[in-house]
């Protein structure tokens, strides 16, 4: 098959979602959406990701070198999406006084940071060492915890089943894909509820 070159980008090499998890300067819980999250290792397995442009999360990250990632779902795909396109600076963001949809956040168990409830897989991360980019941040994490749903340690239930029940969502050509690989809305879509 023919090759044909053309501008970098990231099309067709879907990467998983991520709600980023930070508390702001009065205490109040706030997440964002982020998609470019990936592991690497130093003596032990650990987590980077790279936040561009200005964002709230990214301030809260730097300003306390801890975080949570919740990983989104089907079911959380909603709440992510509006989650993922109203800025962090919007004082009003978290505000679900007039919305159907109610978010349930804990704390983590070993560091001081929101966890989403609703969220199948938590990591409480805190970092180690960040790389400024000229318009973005590369931040690379230490794992201090991972707190799965109960139903995910069940290792008598094949891997691929556990997966299809929680139903994580990736992304690619600005476009939600579920697990399965069906189309589930461009960006901005499916959290047009919560506007």
């Amino acid at each position: 098959m023919a090759k044909i070159s053309r501008q970098a980008t990231n099309d067709f090499c879907p990467q998983t979602l991520f709600l980023y998890g930070t508390y702001k300067e009065d205490g109040s819980a706030n997440f964002g959406l982020f998609c470019w999250f990936s592991y690497c290792w130093d003596s032990e397995l650990g987590a980077m990701m790279c936040i561009g442009d200005e964002k709230l999360t990214k301030d809260r990250i730097k300003a306390g070198s801890i975080f949570s990632a919740n990983l989104v779902t089907e079911q959380l795909l909603p709440i992510a999406d509006y989650l993922g396109n109203k800025s962090g600076y919007d004082a009003d963001k978290m505000n679900f006084s007039k919305s159907h949809f109610a978010i349930n956040i804990d704390k983590g168990r070993v560091l001081d940071v929101p966890i989403l409830s609703e969220s199948p897989v938590n990591f409480e991360l805190e970092v180690t060492k960040s790389i400024p980019l000229d318009d973005g941040e590369v931040f690379l994490c230490k794992i201090r915890n991972v707190l799965y749903n109960e139903e995910l340690t069940d290792e008598k239930v094949p891997v691929g089943e556990r997966l299809r029940k929680i139903a994580p969502i990736s992304t690619t050509c600005n476009t939600y894909f579920s697990y399965t690989g069906e189309v589930l809305g461009p960006w901005g879509e499916p959290g047009k509820a919560f506007l």
